[in-house]
């Protein structure tokens, strides 16, 4: 959407006020006499260091040592250190911290299998099995500032081998479930990963993954891989390399827990976490104790409320960012992680909206891509289930497009559960902006920057923008920001703090409304220039999708000897459209409404759009693809089956 349409956007849902007093954030800021949401959001950036203290203090980290001071900048903006001086640990304060206070019987952890099958872990059961798993990679000589790979599906021993890692001092670096053998060998060997987690396999839309095969043939190239825990997930027979493999179970079975987790510096790093980037390899960035799990917990829990006695489910993998907020926004705030292996329209396309019901939950996390293609099967599906736990529907990874906003507002929300949209990344751990429940909503938006976060909108030269499309910076250092990329700084530096000195550039372009709403209209880098005007593909992408026989659709620049760049489109048509018919359409609406000036050069139906598997769609792989030239990193790929029949120039 253009920013005049933007504008004209009204709101789609406004809470009570009187509601604020009896939330977390209301209770939080009550403590400090502080009456209204606006006045906590004005206070949080304007003060930071007292905000992340009350924070941290009303999430509930638990000090092994107090810290001296909330932030220590003497090493830059870049690089900060929160509560310096003290000392906690992730999995303590996860984990022992609810068993110590008599909720040990509390559900932490509910998974459903693609295949139907369901387990169920309490705080206390959860809190044995990441004891038994810290012991068993202590014997295998484990320790401090090792990195130790996890590379299964989404299962609840993903979730306990996260947290042995960080109860013994070690970092976990956690890898998408469907990688082949290269992404997962140039992760082993980037990372330096000493001991792996794999399984014997899963099934995926009930068909088999081989697991095993493929984490055996990316092992044989990492010689510093010394060991290799295999879970029975299937119960299949897999090769097993002498000296290297053991069954899971066996390992754990033998090995003496870890009953006292490491005391450790509130920057000692605890997961490292692979981004994607356009070219090259991928970015692992680091997080630490104090930092990421700390950031993901404080944002549920102040944006939308979540706590003891809550259920969230968010449809991603542990290897994405997303696995690891589902895990410790859920657990740090004493609620429970609900986890599921399958996808969301299998065996039948009410799988996600029965499994809403079935596992009654409260929060449900998911990508605004998804909600294109569930809505695409049918309103039916979701219109025959009331989803009455549904309190509240997150979302993150892209930019909304209207339509498929307000038609998850009212058939998955039911007019009632709104839709709290967040945009950060991994880099951020967590979120620049996001919505809040606690301010009125407009489709697609964000209700403004999240607590803490001291986010503008700059042009070129770095001035503050106001009703103007410019790019998303933040001006302060946050607890969750990586620190630092696993290659070294220099790369760190260049990508997000060379242009605009002193200020961290997300990357995204952003609008800000004369009402103080948010809207991402795309990466910066994906900008498409029309006759001089710059144009963000969410924009182009958003009218296209308003056509009735189109579900999912991504706009790209290509070079063109006339204008220098002409705009090309890929759409996915609804079952039964004809393409001949509707491609000249959507070219005629895009003139009609942008100008001449942008008409497409050419509309392409194809059968699907190259994604990574949480939603996203890769824009630069499709403009690569067609244009025949090196798409650059593929590892987030869902699958590289739509590039095979995609359109080349």
């Amino acid at each position: 959407m253009n920013p005049a349409e933007l504008e004209d956007l009204e709101v789609a849902w406004s809470p009570d006020p009187a509601d604020f007093a009896g939330t977390p954030a209301g209770r939080m800021a009550a403590r400090h006499g502080i009456a209204t949401f606006d006045e906590l959001a004005a206070r949080s950036v304007s003060d930071p260091e007292w905000f992340w203290a009350a924070a941290a203090e009303d999430v509930g980290l638990r000090w092994l040592e107090p810290y001296d001071r909330v932030v220590d900048l003497s090493g830059g903006i870049e690089f900060p250190r929160f509560f310096a001086g003290g000392a906690l640990n992730w999995s303590d304060y996860a984990l022992d911290r609810w068993v110590d206070a008599g909720a040990g019987e509390v559900e932490a952890i509910a998974w459903e299998g693609d295949d139907g099958s369901t387990r169920s872990l309490s705080y206390a059961e959860l809190l044995a099995l990441v004891e038994q798993v810290a012991g068993a990679f202590r014997a295998r000589g484990v320790g401090r500032g090792d990195v130790v790979a996890l590379y299964l599906p989404m299962v609840p021993e993903a979730a306990a081998v996260m947290l042995a890692a960080a109860r013994i001092g070690a970092i976990v670096a956690p890898f998408f479930s469907g990688f082949g053998p290269s992404p997962v060998r140039e992760r082993l060997l980037d990372s330096g990963a000493v001991l792996m987690v794999t399984a014997d396999g899963f099934t995926r839309r009930g068909k088999l993954v081989s697991m095993k095969e493929t984490a055996d043939e990316a092992a044989a190239e990492a010689p510093g891989l010394r060991s290799v825990l295999v879970l029975r997930r299937l119960g299949r027979d897999v090769p097993m390399t002498e000296g290297r493999d053991e069954w899971w179970d066996e390992a754990l079975a033998a090995a003496q827990p870890v009953a006292v987790p490491e005391v450790l510096p509130s920057d000692a790093p605890c997961i490292l976490l692979y981004s994607s980037g356009s070219t090259g390899r991928p970015k692992g960035c680091l997080h630490t104790h104090a930092g990421l799990p700390f950031k993901f917990a404080q944002e549920a829990r102040h944006g939308y409320g979540m706590q003891p006695g809550e259920r969230l489910l968010w449809l991603t993998d542990m290897g994405w960012v997303m696995g690891a907020y589902l895990v410790t926004a859920a657990l740090t705030n004493g609620g429970t992680a609900v986890l599921f292996e399958g996808v969301a329209d299998h065996p039948t396309p009410d799988r996600l909206w029965s499994l809403i019901e079935r596992h009654r939950i409260t929060v449900l996390g998911l990508a605004p891509t998804l909600v294109r293609i569930l809505a695409g099967m049918g309103d039916e599906w979701p219109d025959a289930h009331e989803f009455p736990d549904l309190r509240v529907i997150a979302s993150t990874g892209e930019p909304w497009n209207v339509e498929p906003w307000r038609w998850g507002f009212r058939h998955i929300g039911k007019g009632r559960a709104p839709i709290v949209n967040m945009s950060g990344g991994t880099e951020c751990g967590a979120s620049i902006v996001s919505s809040s429940l606690h301010r009125p909503i407009k489709p697609a938006g964000f209700n403004g920057n999240t607590l803490g976060m001291d986010a503008a909108v700059v042009d070129p030269d770095g001035k503050p923008l106001s009703q103007q499309v410019g790019e998303l910076v933040v001006g302060a250092p946050w607890p969750g920001m990586t620190q630092g990329l696993w290659d070294g700084a220099e790369r760190y530096l260049e990508t997000y703090w060379s242009r605009f000195p002193g200020r961290w550039l997300q990357g995204d372009f952003a609008y800000r409304d004369g009402d103080g709403h948010w809207f991402l209209l795309g990466r910066s880098d994906d900008t498409i220039m029309l006759a001089g005007k710059r144009v963000g593909p969410a924009e182009i992408e958003s009218l296209l999708v308003d056509d009735v026989d189109v579900v999912e659709a991504a706009a790209v620049g290509v070079p063109d000897a006339a204008k220098g760049e002409a705009l090309v489109c890929f759409v996915v048509l609804a079952e039964g459209a004809d393409a001949a018919e509707v491609t000249p359409r959507l070219q005629e609406a895009v003139a009609a409404r942008e100008g001449k000036a942008t008409r497409p050069k050419a509309v392409h139906a194809v059968a699907a759009l190259p994604k990574t598997r949480n939603g996203k769609v890769l824009r630069r792989v499709a403009k690569a693809v067609y244009l025949g030239t090196d798409p650059g990193d593929l590892t987030a790929l869902e699958s590289p089956e739509p590039l095979a029949a995609f359109p080349r120039a």
